[in-house]
């Protein structure tokens, strides 16, 4: 038994390694030709809202559909509808370049199929994975985001230098059904549903059904106002990376490309730890000292001279190998705290709350750093993602209901 559920996620995370690649790939490449062809800011900023937009505001209610349906189809189903309109939008750029608006439309729809996918994934794993595993498997699945995260812009830009954007929507398609192939060989037992929603179903009982569910696991309320806080302080970082190469350390184009793949290597160092010390170390643990280091990161990022670039990109390495022992103990604690029949409306909402309070970060960031310069956000924000890391340290107890079985009940 254990090594088969062992063997199951070895196949999923398989296609899901070449699936998100294989998006990461098209997401850089369509943003790069956008600005290659139009050179317009606004053209970007609305290519970044259709990509974004819907998959935030759908989360708020696809959870209740999500814990209707069988969550192995519900995944086989949103990946068969990105690859088909990948695949429209890439014959689209073999017969010319589609309009704006086409373009558009269609990263909309792909974006509204995501909303589905990716809570159907998470609240699928609690349904193969021992409960005690969970954090391991959320390591795992850490790495694979990052190594997707890391070649998926180079390798897109390549194909698309080398060939065309529809060559790159083309592969976007054969991740997809890769992806597709695995899971179908994979089973998944479906969720139980609760006897009254299966009998009488209604959208608006069952969405307050989840609400509910949600609000009652108090720790996991208090986490998630943690990642709403960190989110709008962290997420501006990500934007800022390269300002600050270019702006506080007066360095290039290959120098913001070091701290990048040195944030994506850490990235993978981190998920690789968590995964070879998930059990021997509570999920609370993980999360106060992802955010304490994240935060010292950040703040002594704010403070170095400008001929200290190599501190920069060591920095960048920790900040990096932080970041998996955050997101991947926060999701496991969520999948411990529910039933599986709550799990989709749950894991919806949460990813729409952290996703929704990214602009909010972004917005403030903007006016600051204009006015006060990159380090000063760096600076400001590690005090405060420490002193949330620090608070969840001294007030562990607050947290630790989370990751009791009991708690399911």
């Amino acid at each position: 038994m254990h090594k088969k559920w062992q063997r199951a996620f070895m196949m999923i995370f398989t296609g899901q390694l070449f699936s998100i690649l294989t998006s990461s790939m098209v997401q850089f490449a369509v943003l790069w030709h956008l600005t290659a062809t139009t050179g317009s800011a606004s053209v970007l900023l609305l290519a970044g809202l259709a990509a974004f937009l819907p998959q935030a505001l759908l989360g708020l209610f696809v959870g209740v559909w999500i814990d209707r349906w069988n969550r192995k189809i519900t995944m086989i189903a949103a990946d068969g509808i990105i690859a088909l309109f990948s695949l429209l939008l890439g014959l689209y750029f073999y017969l010319g370049d589609p309009a704006l608006p086409v373009v558009f439309s269609i990263l909309v729809i792909r974006s509204a199929a995501s909303a589905f996918h990716a809570p159907a994934f998470q609240a699928a794993i609690p349904l193969i994975a021992p409960e005690d595993q969970l954090t391991r498997v959320a390591g795992w699945q850490q790495m694979v985001f990052s190594v997707s995260s890391i070649l998926g812009p180079a390798l897109g830009i390549a194909v698309y230098s080398a060939s065309s954007l529809g060559a790159v929507l083309l592969l976007d398609v054969a991740g997809a059904v890769f992806a597709c192939a695995m899971l179908i060989r994979v089973k998944i037992p479906p969720q139980q549903r609760d006897s009254a929603e299966a009998e009488s179903p209604s959208f608006l009982r069952e969405f307050r059904s989840g609400w509910r569910a949600f609000v009652t696991v108090k720790p996991i309320i208090r986490l998630t106002v943690v990642t709403i806080v960190f989110s709008i302080v962290f997420t501006p970082l990500a934007t800022l990376f390269p300002l600050m190469t270019f702006r506080h350390f007066g360095l290039g184009g290959y120098a913001a490309s070091v701290v990048e793949a040195a944030f994506g290597i850490g990235m993978i160092a981190g998920g690789a730890a968590l995964s070879c010390f998930a059990g021997k170390i509570s999920d609370t643990a993980f999360v106060s000292l992802s955010l304490i280091l994240i935060g010292l990161t950040c703040l002594l990022s704010g403070i170095l001279p400008s001929a200290a670039f190599a501190g920069f990109v060591a920095l960048s390495f920790v900040m990096g190998a932080a970041a998996p022992l955050f997101n991947g103990p926060y999701m496991a604690m969520i999948q411990k705290a529910y039933r599986p029949e709550q799990l989709g409306r749950v894991l919806s909402l949460v990813t729409s709350l952290t996703m929704l309070s990214s602009p909010i970060g972004l917005a403030v960031a903007g006016p600051i750093v204009d006015i006060y310069g990159v380090p000063f956000w760096f600076l400001g924000s590690g005090i405060v993602i420490v002193g949330l890391g620090t608070w969840i340290l001294l007030r562990a107890r607050l947290f630790r209901t989370a990751e009791v079985p009991e708690e399911k009940a």
